[in-house]
């Protein structure tokens, strides 16, 4: 099972393909950004096409998504949201299913602390990832980090979490 971790914005995307396993493993990983001269409008259409050929590529079964937070900054937090809508979108048309997690959530499955810091989320995804560095830029690191959250939070039968 592979699966694809979405940090959404508008600037910056992350991606994150992870495959099932002990260790789990990275299958593709990476950043989609889009220029901040252009309109909103062209950007959100560069970040689907982009979002669509990695899905078309890789054919991941589950798409997760880090739900939106509140933001101090009301632009930073509309970027965001939409951004995370287009990801949404993507993966609906390519009729993979979506499961979103709070930033805590994630945190929390990666550190055991739901308010780590985003250099201990790093750190916690490489030593998870047997990476022999981390992760660049964060964004991917935290695509990671959701892609990880969700294998871990999937049950395989027989109760066991599928990590």
């Amino acid at each position: 099972m592979f699966v694809l971790g979405i940090d959404p914005g508008l600037t910056r995307t992350g991606y994150g393909l992870v495959a099932r396993g002990r260790p789990p493993r990275v299958v593709a990983a990476g950043v989609i950004r889009t220029d901040r001269d252009r309109p909103d409008a062209e950007r959100l259409a560069e970040l689907f096409d982009d979002l669509t050929a990695v899905i078309a590529q890789h054919r991941p079964g589950v798409v997760a998504i880090e739900r939106i937070f509140t933001n101090r900054n009301l632009q930073t937090a509309l970027g965001v949201v939409r951004a995370s809508g287009v990801a949404l979108l993507a993966a609906a048309q390519a009729g993979i299913p979506v499961v979103e997690y709070p930033p805590t959530t994630i945190k929390l499955a990666i550190t055991g602390d739901g308010n780590a810091t985003k250099a201990m989320v790093t750190a916690m995804v490489t030593r998870r990832l047997g990476l022999a560095a981390p992760p660049r830029p964060a964004d991917t690191a935290d695509a990671l980090a959701v892609a990880l959250c969700h294998l871990q939070s999937v049950r395989l039968p027989g109760g066991r979490a599928a990590s």
